[in-house]
């Protein structure tokens, strides 16, 4: 029960008020949360109260359901979101994604999506990878980076990271790929204007009706964000997933991710990464020269 700890608590906040919250995010944002997240819930949303002077969950929340256009829902959303990232995570991505770039034609530009950009180290790896798979500063491919979080999102078009972020990366790549700061800025590190380029960030919300995509991706990266969907949402986005894919695009799932429930659209090629079956696939060539999909749930 909630209710044994709200003595030590700033705001009321009982088990209905939780019950509504899972509700909520399950609703907009397809997360569904377990049971033992209620203290982060509450951590996350009290300083939301304090922000639109709520002294209790149950006046937030009705404040929210009473006005599907109230600002307020952006930052209710960014606050429930998890953006646990890293450049390089899972590396093996990104060994696999460098062999397939490099046997595209480089006729055509290739369309790459990352669909939960988080704070940008995924997408940028995307695109570095792509560099130095045409080693080139200059690559023919262009990616979509996508998240719900609005936050994030604003973070990831900086391109500025701290130092003990980009541990992960070769020191060639960083002098390479990346600016250390000077002076106010000592301690950071920024992503070059090339890499930047090749980027374009976008809030989309995978639960949304309507996806405004054109079809032709190459790859789709979706890791590690299918664990706080339910399995049938997993599935119907992955239904909206290869009808956006080239024939033989590849879709890149995180390590804790199964994806057999899609078996007609997506088989396993192995290391977490999946081939769209071919006759689930876009018609359209290589670079996604058709007219913009509207690709409805």
């Amino acid at each position: 029960m909630l209710s044994d700890d709200n003595a030590d608590r700033e705001f009321e906040f009982n088990d209905k008020d939780f019950a509504r919250v899972r509700a909520l995010i399950l609703k907009i944002a397809g997360i569904s949360l377990a049971p033992s997240k209620q203290s982060m819930v509450y951590s996350r949303l009290a300083r939301r109260l304090r922000a639109c002077n709520h002294n209790r969950f149950s006046t937030y929340l009705d404040a929210l359901e009473s006005n599907a256009s109230n600002p307020e829902w952006e930052h209710f959303t960014n606050s429930l979101t998890t953006n646990l990232t890293s450049f390089y995570r899972e590396a093996h991505h990104f060994d696999i994604l460098k062999k397939q770039l490099q046997s595209l034609s480089r006729n055509a530009r290739i369309e790459l999506w990352c669909s939960a950009a988080s704070t940008g180290e995924e997408p940028y790896t995307m695109a570095i990878t792509a560099m130095e798979a045409f080693n080139s500063m200059n690559p023919p491919v262009r990616i979509l980076a996508t998240d719900i979080d609005t936050k994030v999102l604003d973070h990831a078009k900086k391109g500025v990271y701290r130092m003990d972020q980009v541990d992960k990366i070769p020191d060639e790549i960083l002098r390479k790929y990346f600016l250390k700061g000077k002076g106010e800025s000592e301690g950071l590190i920024r992503v070059r204007p090339e890499v930047q380029a090749l980027l374009t960030f976008r809030k989309l919300n995978l639960m949304d009706n309507v996806w405004s995509l054109r079809p032709g991706f190459d790859a789709i990266f979706c890791r590690n964000v299918m664990i706080y969907f339910e399995k049938d949402v997993q599935l119907q986005i992955l239904k909206r997933f290869a009808p956006l894919m080239n024939p033989n695009g590849l879709l890149y799932a995180g390590h804790s991710e199964n994806f057999a429930m899609a078996r007609d659209y997506f088989t396993l090629r192995g290391k977490t990464v999946y081939t769209v079956n071919t006759d689930k696939a876009a018609k359209t060539g290589t670079g996604g020269e058709g007219q913009s999909r509207q690709v409805t749930a």
